[in-house]
């Protein structure tokens, strides 16, 4: 081990950030003290198979899997980390652990609204809320959906395929409104409705009510729906309660650097807790996507150790409903110009680029998977973009605007 290198490194959070950074810990020859602190039960498994497989019932928790147990790391599952201080993580049962250096990997939770509690009122985050969540779909055959998200609108899916009635509710003007243009999105909308979806948007919930075996959700401006079962999926909240004991630099979420450093030197965040620098485009971002975490992950790791981290990459991450799989990379959003560079949106099968001004953002597509990674390296080497090239120089196809 290198001199200066730290002896005992805790890390809180046993998701996929936290088992890659082990991982990564161990095959660059650190010998030290790893000790992983997470309040799940469950080994490091695929979170984004919580909304999909997992509630579909098609794959087992066991078939997610991250990975195998690392070899000499000390996993404390099913305890919480209460308390921290410049030394020590406090737990909820169990002596202190000390540490040299520590990396806060909390994640985030789901979002909740101010509606009266029931026990057909769910949340989807865990591997722990998808038994009781599929059940109680089953016993009513009827899901509605608050939120028309990424999570929200797969678990729609996820249950219609189970033969529920489904019906989601969107605050905004149209679903996936944070990272699709009006096109895409209304290519989302017309896919849910061929499956036998409603989606209603410009929805603000502001009752719930239990009427026997009935849950009946009422807007602002008086609608109302009704089901036996109630998903809320409204975003989430990361896990920044530790890092606040401290006294950490916190923003949208606990602010880093590019090493994934925190305020304090020995204390180190990743995933879905950590606000990162855009060396790209400037400012920062926080990443809720499977691929952000296991990248913050490794360069949390090599920095904790001295390393090089090199850059972060380009996020990316995906989407899958009623059978179409949807690619994003990069800082896509509603308010962006977009050009399809190949296929159709009417035909679910395209490539487009997210433009502001002449730089290329981000893109986003169905089926050409090859064009999303060729794009993000386009991004990551930050070039204006030349638009009489979109579509001739690295596709083959004319481009046409879409906003």
């Amino acid at each position: 081990m290198n001199t200066g290198q730290p002896e005992n490194i805790v890390i809180v959070g046993t998701g996929a950030t936290g088992y890659t950074a082990a991982k990564v810990l161990r095959a660059e020859g650190f010998t030290g003290s790893i000790t992983q602190i997470g309040s799940e039960q469950e080994a490091t498994y695929r979170r984004p198979a919580v909304s999909k497989e997992l509630l579909l019932g098609t794959k087992s928790v066991d078939q997610v899997r991250l990975g195998a147990p690392i070899d000499g790391v000390d996993v404390r599952a099913g305890v919480t980390a209460v308390a921290v201080t410049d030394s020590a993580v406090q737990l909820d049962e169990g002596d202190p652990v000390p540490y040299d250096a520590l990396l806060l990997a909390t994640g985030s939770r789901a979002r909740q609204l101010d509606l009266p509690s029931s026990a057909h009122v769910f949340t989807l985050r865990t591997v722990a809320d998808v038994a009781p969540l599929h059940a109680d779909i089953e016993r009513t055959g009827s899901l509605l959906v608050i939120g028309g998200g990424l999570i929200g609108c797969e678990a729609a899916a996820a249950a219609r395929s189970l033969g529920a009635e489904v019906t989601v509710l969107e605050a905004a003007s149209a679903p996936l409104n944070r990272i699709a243009p009006a096109a895409i999105s209304q290519m989302y909308r017309d896919l849910h409705a061929d499956n036998g979806i409603e989606m209603h948007t410009d929805v603000i919930v502001t009752t719930l009510e239990e009427r026997g075996e009935i849950l009946v959700v009422t807007s602002a401006d008086g609608r109302s729906w009704s089901a036996g079962t109630v998903l809320v999926s409204v975003g989430a909240v990361p896990n920044t309660e530790l890092a606040a004991q401290l006294g950490l630099e916190i923003g949208s979420g606990i602010l880093v650097d590019a090493g994934m450093r925190t305020s304090t030197p020995t204390v180190y965040a990743a995933g879905d807790v950590a606000e990162v620098p855009n060396t790209i485009l400037g400012g920062t971002y926080r990443s809720e996507h499977w691929n952000g975490a296991v990248d913050q992950a490794t360069r949390a790791a090599r920095s904790i150790l001295g390393l090089d981290v090199g850059s972060l990459d380009v996020p990316w991450g995906w989407s899958t409903q009623h059978g179409v799989n949807l690619q994003f990379a990069g800082w896509t959003g509603v308010d962006d110009e977009y050009v399809v560079v190949r296929g159709s949106i009417e035909d679910r099968r395209f490539t487009a680029c997210a433009l502001r001004g002449d730089t290329l953002v981000g893109a986003i597509g169905v089926g050409y998977p090859k064009d999303i990674r060729q794009i993000r390296s386009l991004i990551a080497h930050g070039d204006r973009v030349d638009r009489e090239l979109l579509g001739e120089d690295w596709l083959d196809q004319p481009h046409a605007v879409v906003r």
